[in-house]
Parts: structure tokens; C-alpha cells; sequence
């Protein structure tokens, strides 16, 4: 996606093919930095720090982090079984960086997986990088397909509000979003606004409802920037204000994005989401989540109860972080000392999912509805 017209992605391995590059999230929409990881530790820093933020952008750095790690244990000499249970350690450390996003430890597993395959420590170095960069790479694919999948329902919106437009109603596709979904969260394109802006790429008029998306603000602050950017007209709203630009007609779909999804349908994003869809269901606004494959968490089946919910510092909620004149400063919202607490995600439960927008096509919210595109995850105990 364009960054002031340059196109650029999240995560990247470096000319070098010995170090990753990335966009340091924290400083948008400020300023645009960019970050060289060269370690293990660096990159479990960038993904504990909220550096990298967004289940494929997450999964995509882990799995480069994981070759850093690999070669690390080249470099230190090891080889055969200890080269294997040093680069587990790594992966350990990099795994308990952020609980929720499954992508984060799909992305190991794969990496582990196939370096296991050879026994020399050159060639698990190799292998560690190729399928890291097949990880980045099949990311941005996906969510390219989401786009491209997700641009029927633009155009079904638009074709029905057109012949209105000449008695004054418009026939502009009004979209909601919560928190950031966009290409910043993955390697590119992203899941929730892919079909956004291929519909804008298409000539379809959309706009866009921007959640600010407290705490952390990654609405006002990613989205807005990103959309921005690709020169998508939004507007950004307070996060209570959803529910009443649906009572007013003002949205006609809702896409949200997904840390993890279930087999059957239930759905963990960022804190508030699940606000949303009970808002879309009570005035009848159609509720899309959109989502890569590897954001499925094959092994559970009931979110609310199996997925676990990341609790981050309190800071997050006390404190905001914003411009002043030319530097960022961060100030206190309440009084020092007030308890705070800060759940950083919340579950939709998969009855107020209207369909799942995948690399795959559209399905229902259901495991019957996800398995009759993802045959392969059938079990001998899986609905027909």
C-alpha cells in the first residue's frame, strides 16, 4: 500500500537477507519510521511494545523473528539436537510476547516445523528464511483475495442505493470499522479494509466510519492515516457513536478484522467489537468479519470461554499520547493512583456474525459454513 505515494509493507527482510525491516506503529500518524530488527530480542520487543501490531502483521514478524533466532544459533556453533532445542527457547520467548493472536504462534509452528526437516545448521538458517518470507508473502495474497472477495458486497450496497441518488439519498457505501484492520495490521492490504479500498480502486464512492478505537486510538491514529494515504474519504467517530449512526441509516455494513477466530464462528478482536455487532444486529446492519486463514484457531470451539484475553498495563487506558506544537507527549486522564483496568479484547459470539470474508470466498459464521471452504480441518466429529 502507499505511504506519500511509495508503496510499502509492514515487515520486510532486508537486502542484507540478515535483517528485518519494519514500521515502527507507534509513531503514526506523526511520523513515518521505520525500525531494523537484528535479534531475537529485537523482535520480541516489537511485538510486545505494540511496535508491530495486527494478527498477520504479528504472525509475519514472528516468523521472521524466528529466523533471526535461527540464525543466531547458527552463529553460535550449534548444530543437530542442540541447534533444535536452543531455537525452541527462542521460539518460547517470542511466543509469550501476545497471548491472543493466534497468528503469532501458527507462524512458529510452521517455521519450527519445516526447519526440523534438515539436520544441517546452514540449511535450517535457509529454510527459516524462505518460509518466513513465504509467510509475509502468502499474507498479502490472502488478504489481496479478501479484497477482491469482499467487493461484490460494495457493489451489491451501491447498485441499491444508485437510483436512489437522484431523489438526494446518495448511493455512497457507508462502512463502519473498528480499530485497525488495514494493511498496517498485516503485511498488506489488510483484511478489513481490503474490500474498501478495492472498491474504491473500482470507482465505487465509499465512506468510511473510523472508530477512534481507545485505548491506543489505533483508529484515529492507523486507519485514518492509512485511508488517508490511499485518499479514501472517513471521518473518525468516538467509539460510543456507532450505535447511532445506525439507528440513523448512516451505516450500511460493518467489517471488523479478527485476532482469532474458532472453528465455529466466534470471534476475538479488539476491545468493543462485540459492542458493534450487537448494535448491527439490533438495527439490522449486515456484520462482516474479514480474515486470512491463519487466523483461524482450529482446536477451539468456544471463544468465550477458550480464548484467552490479553489484560495490558493500565497505563493504556490512564494515559493518552497525542501532538503538542512539534513532539509527541503523553498526559494522565485520571486521578494518580485510580484503580484501571485494561482488557485489551472481547468475543463476538458467532450468531451476530453475518459472514466470514476469507482468502476463500464468503461463508457463514458457522463450522459447517467455515469447514465447506476449509475441508481440509474436517474431523470425524465435524458437522456435515
Amino acid at each position: 500500500m502507499l505511504v506519500a505515494g511509495i508503496p510499502h509493507r509492514t515487515v520486510w527482510l532486508e537486502a542484507d537477507e540478515e535483517s528485518v525491516g519494519i514500521i515502527d506503529q507507534r509513531a503514526l500518524p506523526f511520523a513515518f519510521t521505520i525500525e531494523i530488527l537484528r535479534s531475537t530480542s529485537d523482535a520480541c520487543r516489537a511485538i510486545s511494545e505494540m511496535r508491530v501490531r495486527g494478527a498477520g502483521c504479528i504472525g509475519a514478524t514472528a516468523g521472521y523473528g524466528l529466523f533471526l533466532a535461527a540464525r543466531e544459533c547458527w552463529e553460535a556453533g550449534l548444530s543437530g539436537a542442540d541447534f533444535d532445542l536452543a531455537l525452541a527457547r527462542k521460539s518460547d520467548l517470542l511466543r509469550a510476547t501476545r497471548p491472543t493472536a493466534v497468528n503469532l504462534a501458527w507462524a512458529l509452528d510452521r517455521v519450527a516445523r519445516e526447519t526440523r526437516k534438515v539436520s544441517d545448521a546452514a540449511d535450517k538458517v535457509r529454510i527459516a528464511r524462505q518460509t518466513a518470507n513465504q509467510i509475509a508473502d502468502e499474507d498479502a495474497e490472502f488478504c489481496r483475495r479478501i479484497g477482491d472477495h469482499g467487493l461484490d458486497l460494495f457493489r451489491e450496497i451501491h447498485a441499491t442505493k444508485a437510483p436512489k441518488a437522484v431523489k438526494g439519498q446518495g448511493s455512497t457505501v457507508n462502512v463502519l470499522t473498528h480499530c485497525n484492520a488495514g494493511w498496517l495490521a498485516f503485511v498488506d492490504y489488510g483484511s478489513a479494509t481490503a474490500p474498501i479500498y478495492a472498491a474504491h480502486r473500482a470507482g465505487i464512492p465509499v465512506h468510511v466510519w473510523v472508530d477512534e478505537t481507545r485505548p491506543r486510538n489505533q483508529g484515529a491514529r492507523l486507519t485514518a492515516w492509512e485511508l488517508a494515504q490511499e485518499g479514501v474519504p472517513h471521518t473518525v467517530i468516538a467509539d460510543n457513536v456507532g450505535g447511532h449512526l445506525m439507528q440513523k441509516g448512516l451505516v450500511d455494513l460493518v467489517i471488523t478484522g479478527t485476532d482469532r477466530t474458532t472453528r465455529t464462528g466466534d470471534v476475538a478482536n479488539k476491545i468493543g467489537t462485540y459492542l458493534k455487532a450487537l448494535a448491527a444486529r439490533d438495527n439490522g446492519v449486515p456484520f462482516y468479519v474479514a480474515l486470512p486463514s491463519s487466523t483461524f484457531d482450529w482446536a477451539i470451539s468456544d471463544g468465550v470461554n477458550e480464548i484467552p484475553i490479553e489484560q495490558r498495563d493500565g497505563a493504556e487506558v490512564s494515559t493518552i499520547a497525542g501532538l503538542l506544537g512539534e513532539h509527541e507527549v503523553t498526559v494522565n486522564l485520571v486521578a494518580k493512583g485510580t484503580p484501571v483496568a485494561n482488557f485489551a479484547f472481547d468475543v463476538t459470539p458467532a450468531r451476530l456474525v453475518t459472514a466470514l470474508i476469507t482468502e476463500r470466498g464468503l461463508c457463514p459464521a458457522t463450522e459447517s459454513g467455515i469447514l465447506s471452504l476449509f475441508s481440509e480441518h474436517r474431523t470425524s466429529d465435524s458437522p456435515p
